[in-house]
This record gives structure tokens, sequence and C-alpha cells, in this order.
């Protein structure tokens, strides 16, 4: 990722919805180092803040919705949620959930792209998102897994202004060519009821390392490391809820 801290259309945030708050905690804490805090206020819902020294880098939360799948989901930051909103939904998008404020952290809302992946928008006020971008244990690049690329592409552009790098095998996004994140098309190798989403991929020292870590903890491993094609070497993960997550090599970057 070309970014180092939230902008204005960039992802700024991940978090994951688990149905075991407390297992989650342990698993991240043992694969990344992350010290989890825990919002005591009976109104935050268990919601907790996954930290690297001093720095906020991702958070972990119940389940608070029974429709609401065991997943990472991914936030963009945007300077007012509910136009945001509105041009998502004139660009073929849909709504999951209305904009709302939180605390005096900010407002977010949820969305869906026209191929149905779910992702977050996020209007900072006194919270701006991580605080750490590209570091072992901290989030690197975001990947869209997709059934519909050009329908996406076109949809994508149109509400967040994203410049696209294409080329035979990949597609990145970027912000004013500072590319954060790419798109796979989701082919026959994916199984049906898999449906769109965003994948957030962590930066790590050591790909091998960290799946076995993942695995010591009782999670799984769905792509085993590889090296890409003129890219990092990679692989993805799973924790003991089924959430999927990828990792890479922090020193592939660039």
């Amino acid at each position: 990722m070309k970014l180092d801290k939230p902008v204005p259309g960039g992802p700024c945030w991940t978090e994951l919805g688990t149905s075991d708050l407390e297992a989650a905690k342990r698993f991240y804490a043992d694969v990344f180092g992350w010290r989890p805090e825990t919002d005591p206020r009976a109104e935050a819902g268990g919601y907790t803040l996954a930290h690297l020294g001093d720095a906020a880098v991702a958070a972990l939360t119940p389940l608070f919705q029974e429709s609401q799948p065991v997943a990472w989901n991914v936030s963009f930051a945007v300077p007012d949620v509910d136009t945001t909103v509105r041009a998502v939904q004139d660009a073929g998008g849909s709504v999951v959930l209305e904009p709302m404020d939180v605390f005096d952290l900010g407002r977010f809302a949820v969305v869906a792209d026209p191929g149905g992946a779910v992702f977050q928008l996020w209007q900072a006020r006194s919270f701006a998102g991580a605080g750490l971008f590209n570091a072992p244990g901290a989030l690197g690049w975001v990947e869209l897994m997709t059934r519909t690329p050009g329908l996406v592409t076109a949809f994508y552009t149109t509400v967040f202004g994203w410049t696209v790098n294409a080329s035979e095998h990949y597609t990145q996004w970027g912000i004013d060519g500072a590319d954060f994140g790419g798109m796979v098309e989701m082919g026959d190798k994916f199984p049906h009821e898999v449906p769109s989403h965003w994948l957030p991929y962590f930066a790590v020292e050591d790909v091998e390392a960290t799946a076995e870590a993942s695995t010591q903890a009782g999670g799984g491993v769905l792509m085993e490391p590889t090296s890409v094609p003129e890219g990092p070497r990679i692989a993805v993960l799973r924790d003991p809820q089924g959430a999927v997550f990828g990792i890479y090599r922090a020193a592939d970057e660039g």
C-alpha cells in the first residue's frame, strides 16, 4: 500500500465481526502480537481495539445481528458519509446499514457494491482510523474478490474516483496513482456460496512463520505461502471462527 495514513477515498480501518470475541483476542495476539483493549461502556457492545505499541491497527467485535457473517470488514474514509451513501445508491449499490454516529469518534454506514461486496464508510471526527499501515501486524493492502469486475470497476471509480492500474493478471486500485489495493475475479475455483467480498491483507515479517503460527493457534491456511510474479510473498489464512484474511511479507513492498 502506497498510503501510510487515512486519506479520503482510501482504506482507513478494518474490523472483525466474530462469534467468539475472547477466542479472537487470543488468536490474533498469538499471530500478530496485538494487544486488545475492550471498550468498557455497555453501549459499545464489546467493541475491542487491537494495538501494536500505542497505535490502534484494527478492531474485533461481537456479531451485532443474527444475519451478520463472521468476517473481516474494510472501511474507507469519506468526508461526508451521507453524501457518499447517496452516491453509492446512484451508482447501483445498496445500503446495508444507514448512516449513524459513533459517540464522538465519527459517523459510519455499511453499504454494498452492485456485485454484493459489503464495505463500510467512515467519516472521521476524533478517530481517523488506523494509526499504522504497512508494518508487521498492520493493514497493508485490501483486495476485492468479485464475480462482476466490469460492473464494480465502474461503480468504485464513480463513487470514489479511484485510479485503475490494470494488467493482464491483476487490477490495482489507487488514489491519484497511489495504489492501495486490488481486484480478483472469482472464477470456478471459488465455491458458488462464497459471496463477493473485501479481503484485508496484513504485513508480516515472515509469511511461512505466520501461517504456522495461525495453524498452531487453531486457525487454518486456505492458500499456502506463494510468491506472486513481480509481487510479494503472500498467503491466505482463516481464524478458528472462520474469518478469512491475507498476509504478505512486508519486505516485499514496492
